[in-house]
């Protein structure tokens, strides 16, 4: 197994998982998550250059793809999916490209992501251009799927940063900045929707909030591009106007509703100056 990379290697001090205890499992496991959080520290200037490149992206008015198969897949459809209502952009800006499509994000679809042309054809279908980001995300850089969409990259000329636990794969190779976190073999051999899928979230959870930082979409640490699209998010548009502006809650609900729902301009008008008596 171990020829085909450390995704697939076997992790000697798991060997006899299966005649544990619960609580044996439970810290062997623990330990080595541990070790994800470590690998992504080693990485932080390189996940540092992808940020830079993003913000030029994004705020050059391009778009940014995740792509991923599986576990890799998911993760990328999930913190693109949380850049509207946390930063409000819109829901093309940061685009999740999973192989199967939507119906892959809940369960397996069989050879989606050894179809490699497929890969390509989902984002010339997207219409990826120079300008463009793609994060091709894959724990062990040698799925097909996601080595298709970076061919597209490169020859559209658009931006290429990988995300994978292999430094030495092919997918790592080929992008212009890889990000690799090297996490080594899983307690379940291969199964790299653990310690991969956790050192992969928690890169992309740093690219997404440091590039929206970069671009201007909080003030402090408060969402002021948030999007009101239900009572938690309303409730907590009306905290950020009053923190920011040192309006009460009645004023700064009246704000909100005269800038319709709009956090940034309720802030904006509450600090504005009274407009001076005749």
């Amino acid at each position: 197994m171990a020829e085909n990379g450390p995704t697939e290697a076997i992790l000697e001090r798991a060997r006899d998982l299966d005649q544990r205890s619960v609580d044996e499992i439970l810290r062997l496991i623990h330990e080595e998550d541990a070790l994800a959080h470590a690998a992504v520290g080693r990485v932080l200037d390189d996940i540092a250059r992808a940020i830079d490149v993003l913000v030029l992206v994004v705020g050059g008015g391009g778009r940014w793809f995740n792509v991923g198969a599986g576990t890799s897949g998911r993760m990328g459809v999930l913190d693109a999916s949380e850049i509207p209502p946390t930063f409000g952009l819109h829901q093309k800006i940061v685009q999740g490209v999973i192989a199967g499509g939507d119906r892959a994000l809940r369960e397996a679809v069989e050879g989606a992501e050894d179809n490699q042309e497929a890969g390509a054809w989902e984002l010339r279908e997207r219409g990826l251009r120079m300008g463009d980001a793609v994060v091709a995300i894959s724990a062990s850089g040698r799925t097909p799927y996601v080595l298709g969409a970076l061919e597209v990259a490169h020859e559209v000329g658009a931006r290429s940063i990988a995300i994978t636990c292999d430094g030495g794969s092919p997918l790592a190779e080929a992008a212009e900045i890889t990000i690799a976190p090297e996490v080594g073999p899983e307690v379940v051999a291969g199964s790299t929707r653990m310690k991969g899928g956790l050192a992969q979230k928690m890169v992309l959870h740093l690219l997404s909030t440091a590039v929206m930082v970069k671009l201007g979409r909080v003030e402090g640490n408060l969402m002021t591009k948030l999007s009101l699209s239900n009572e938690k998010l309303r409730s907590r548009a009306l905290q950020i106007v009053m923190t920011l502006s040192g309006a009460d809650s009645e004023r700064a609900r009246a704000l909100l509703e005269a800038h319709d729902g709009c956090v940034e301009s309720a802030v904006r008008a509450a600090r504005a100056p009274d407009p001076p008596s005749e």
